[in-house]
């Protein structure tokens, strides 16, 4: 009986058995031991599944050691008891963790950390490891979900030293409100302190969002450097080269799906879903306008993120290193200066009908300069199209054929009627003159000679 139990052995025996004997078939044939450990781990070793495995020299003179001591029941793997608990966490965190991870399976283990100090758990200054956190979930079974590492991809990092010499920015498009309504949002980030600067909610991805959240940003924290942009639609338009060459910003582009060297503005997005914006998604208590949502993810990113520690930032905060960096901040000369870079001028030809096209749409005119030139100006923050007329600025706006299909029309003054210009005494005129000629003279009295009939005397 014992014979037969000893040759049902698993296919981890069977395996661990092959690669023994590898070494032993060596050793027989006159090689040193360790010689012939380095020689059977060059060689590439498959289970019994087909699948190759990797050895390390520990493993496999764990394996010799324990056929020697105990033959082939040594290589047979010993089942570890499972650890259900922790020792180095406090038993109302273990608690809190279940409670927590069945009602969200999805929550990460920073925000489980967050929500516990939230809660009072956990005091405000009581170091919690997440590494910890992570294994104690772990030995409890709860769902733990990994995040898929992109592969073959050109992932170039790049870091600067010092704070406003490179700036990330990139939009994250998620639902908020009880009807899951799309929103983006942009965020501007720093490549040096991971601090951020700013964020804008709108509906979509344009250059009118992107340079209000540069104009914002600027205004706060002063010119930076380089940008590092990917390719939507607000980043590579026409608007965006103009405002950063007038401002002396260095515009880079990252490669197409994952740019290089943005995987920390990616890795922010990671956070932002986990700890903000899952909980908008079909949230009733959600305000889903953009003002509203901006106000909500701006107070996360002061107020939360940049006083929470950061890894890549040897465990201080954003806030900490974005205040400890002597760089100075260099700031545009003045508002107005400013302003005026966000402002772009163009002539136009009027039409006979007071319209001009311009980017689609047809904006329509006061009325007197209809085929003459002009020149407007658009404000790139909003997209708003303005001229000045008669010494005030006039905001243009879209025509509206409908409203004016029924508008009365204006009148034309009309001018008085000049002088006729006298007729000409025609043949035909003399003529009648002759014929039928008047009685009586211009002063109305009879010619002499004549009699009351008309006749001579």
């Amino acid at each position: 009986m014992a014979d037969n139990k000893l040759l049902q052995l698993s296919p981890e025996a069977l395996f661990r058995y092959q690669v023994v004997s590898a070494v032993q078939v060596r050793v027989l044939g006159g090689i040193r031991r360790p010689e012939a450990v380095r020689e059977v781990l060059q060689q590439p070793h498959q289970d019994l599944r087909g699948e190759l495995r990797a050895l390390t020299e520990r493993t496999l003179y764990r394996w010799l050691n324990a056929y020697d001591a105990d033959g082939l029941s040594g290589l047979e793997p010993q089942l570890r008891p499972r650890i259900a608990t922790s020792a180095v966490l406090p038993v109302r965190l273990l608690g809190f963790l279940r409670q927590e991870k069945t009602q969200d399976p999805e929550v990460s283990v920073p925000e489980l950390i967050e929500r516990a100090r939230q809660s009072g758990i956990l005091t405000e200054n009581e170091p919690i490891s997440r590494i910890s956190v992570w294994r104690a979930c772990r030995r409890m079974g709860l769902p733990l979900k990994r995040v898929q590492k992109l592969r073959d991809q050109d992932m170039r990092r790049f870091a600067y030293p010092n704070r406003m010499l490179m700036l990330l920015s990139d939009g994250k498009h998620f639902r908020a409100g009880v009807h899951r309504l799309r929103r983006l949002a942009l965020h501007f980030l720093d490549d040096a302190t991971r601090y951020g600067l700013g964020v804008l909610v709108g509906t979509s991805e344009t250059a009118e969002l992107f340079l209000q959240g540069l104009h914002e940003t600027v205004s706060h924290y002063g010119l930076m450097s380089a940008l590092f942009l990917d390719h939507g639609p607000g980043f590579i338009a026409d608007d965006t080269f103009q405002v950063t060459a007038r401002l002396g910003i260095k515009l880079i582009h990252g490669a197409v799906s994952y740019p290089e060297g943005h995987g920390k503005i990616e890795r922010f997005h990671r956070t932002l879903i986990q700890r903000l914006l899952r909980g908008l998604d079909r949230n009733p208590e959600v305000d889903p306008s953009p003002s509203a949502l901006t106000l909500r993810l701006s107070h996360w990113l002061t107020h939360i993120y940049n006083h929470t520690p950061h890894e890549s930032l040897d465990g201080k905060t954003p806030f900490e290193r974005w205040h400890s960096d002597l760089r100075e901040l260099r700031f545009p000369q003045d508002s107005s200066w400013l302003d005026a870079q966000f402002l772009f001028s163009l002539d136009r030809r009027v039409s006979n009908d007071n319209v001009i096209p311009y980017k689609g749409l047809d904006y329509e005119l006061p009325t007197g300069y209809a085929a003459k030139r002009v020149r407007l100006s658009r404000n790139l923050l909003d997209g708003s199209l303005f001229m000045i007329h008669q010494g005030k600025k006039l905001v243009l706006h879209p025509v509206d054929l409908t409203q004016n299909a029924y508008a009365r029309r204006a009148r034309k003054t009309s001018t008085p009627p000049s002088a006729p210009a006298s007729a000409p005494h025609t043949a035909a005129a003399r003529a009648f003159e002759a014929t039928f000629s008047p009685l009586v003279d211009d002063e109305g009295n009879f010619p002499k000679g004549k009699d009351d009939d008309g006749y001579p005397d």
